[in-house]
């Protein structure tokens, strides 16, 4: 009853997921293609480091020359070129209800979860504690009710799981939290098949979940610089095989894994990700994968990794430029703060690195909700104030519609030759929920109001909101009988009560 209530208060939201982006471009095109050459000469001079595998042997079937003595593989140019020529250009990512399907064709973009946080704020004491199973169900069904967060990527690590268990509770907390798309890791190559079956109960058949496929992976296959890693890789293999769509992820931090030269960065990972497509594509062609090169910055007095940096935003806008190049969406990273509360550190880093990204046109930009400390951390609070900052930066990605009509000429002669104002004219109302995005979180009345209402600062009102969504919003998303059946498949952890409200 209360999640219907709530969505019949919902406002028409005047800035809906899949706006094109591409207005910041930091490359021109003869940039982008030096780039691409120099990708080419890398992969064919340097090559990548695949130790004996079934990949390696993939790659040597399929022409690539292999130094053993080195655990060495180099890929000639037309073999990378042949495999650009057989990517899957019109990548969606479907959510359960077909509500939020995300199509990642063009330059659209979408804003959501993202992180592998072992710490999180709890909500009620304020005070960092290791993350748990029902943290994942929670921040998903937070989520649910949140416009301006369009996916739910797997943001903290259920640390009182075992590891023999992790893959499938983390997927089953996620899947039965919200309707939109999710996507998690997979540890162990043995557990795709687990993680599959858990996808095809939900939806009903093979059939079903293969044509709508509502989760994903995102999979660090690569390990900076240029090598693969055995046991993800196979994990990789496995996905593939199994027809579930995939995230090549990976993140190189500039100064320490990869060159301080923030262009040598975009060349590295470019490099490996081509890597990547290139297996991927010898595997199956076409399979719909997004290509995740997240470059990262170190702050290199210290050899830290710094996430709420311009160097950061303005490598992954350039890496948004340079994967539209290819035609293919990217896996990109935004909304990174090295701030650890909701302050204001972190509203300036995350606003500005999600509008890099989100005006580059990046099509699928995990991290922007919630996240906190360098990516050790996340609070509920913060996917709050995240969901507002989403909908100004989409409302930025939105742009101004010139028209007939939007040109108001009519309007300000009426105005001007009456006795009107443009407060009371009918355009003004009918732009209302249109044309403006009113963020929920934001205080926007006199200082008295704010005041009189207690004189909360934009945390306090954050944190409010997101306990009246998790005391209210217990949201249906899985059917009786088939949560049942799950339960009787897998070892779900995820006690029956924490799912059900107690009111």
């Amino acid at each position: 009853m209360a999640d219907q209530k709530r969505k019949q208060r919902r406002l028409p939201n005047p800035v809906p997921h899949g706006l094109s982006g591409g207005q910041y471009q930091p490359l021109n095109r003869p940039e982008i293609e030096r780039i691409h050459e120099a990708c080419l000469t890398l992969l064919e001079r340097t090559g990548i480091e695949v130790m004996e595998s079934e990949c390696r042997q993939i790659f040597a079937q399929n022409g690539a020359q292999v130094d053993k003595s080195r655990n060495r593989v180099y890929l000639p140019r037309q073999m990378v070129e042949a495999a650009l020529k057989t990517v899957n250009h019109d990548v969606v990512l479907y959510s359960k209800d077909g509500n939020f399907d995300l199509h990642l064709r063009d330059k659209r973009v979408h804003l959501g979860t993202g992180g592998a946080a072992i710490n999180i704020l709890d909500l009620d004491s304020g005070q960092v504690r290791p993350t748990r199973l029902q943290d994942l169900y929670d921040i998903g069904r937070l989520i649910e009710p949140l416009d301006n967060i369009h996916f739910y990527l797997r943001a903290v690590v259920a640390q009182d799981v075992s590891s023999d268990s992790i893959d499938i509770n983390t997927f089953y907390a996620c899947l039965t939290a919200t309707n939109k798309h999710v996507m998690g890791g997979c540890y162990y190559p043995e557990k795709v098949a687990d993680i599959k079956k858990l996808g095809v109960m939900i939806a009903g058949s093979e059939e079903a979940f293969l044509q709508r496929p509502f989760l994903s992976f995102n999979l660090g296959w690569m390990i900076s610089p240029l090598r693969f890693a055995p046991e993800t890789t196979e994990t990789l293999t496995a996905a593939v095989r199994a027809g579930i769509p995939v995230a090549l992820v990976t993140a190189p931090q500039a100064g320490s894994t990869s060159p301080a030269s923030l262009v040598g960065t975009l060349v590295q990972v470019t490099a490996e990700v081509l890597a990547g497509i290139t297996y991927v594509q010898l595997l199956r062609p076409g399979h719909p994968t997004l290509l995740g090169g997240m470059p990262l910055v170190s702050d290199l007095r210290t050899g830290n990794m710094i996430g709420g940096a311009a160097e950061m935003a303005l490598m992954n806008a350039a890496s948004a430029q340079i994967t539209q190049f290819y035609g293919l969406p990217i896996y990109s990273s935004s909304a990174l703060t090295d701030a650890k509360t909701p302050d204001i550190q972190a509203g300036f880093e995350k606003g500005l690195t999600t509008a890099a990204v989100a005006l580059a046109g990046a099509q699928y930009n995990h991290h922007s909700a919630g996240m906190l400390e360098s990516m050790l951390a996340v609070a509920y609070e913060q996917y709050i104030i995240d969901d507002d900052i989403n909908g100004q930066v989409m409302r930025l990605v939105r742009g101004l519609e010139v028209t007939e009509e939007s040109l108001s000429l009519d309007v300000i002669d009426e105005v001007c030759n009456g006795p009107g104002h443009y407060l009371g004219h009918p355009q003004t109302y009918d732009l209302m929920l249109t044309e403006y995005h009113y963020p929920h979180t934001v205080d926007r009345g006199t200082r008295q109001d704010w005041v009189e209402a207690g004189s909360l600062d934009m945390r306090e009102r954050a944190r409010r909101k997101a306990k009246e969504i998790l005391a209210t919003s217990y949201p249906a998303i899985v059917p009786e009988a088939v949560d049942q059946k799950l339960r009787a498949e897998f070892n779900i952890l995820l006690p029956k009560a924490a799912m059900q409200s107690r009111q």
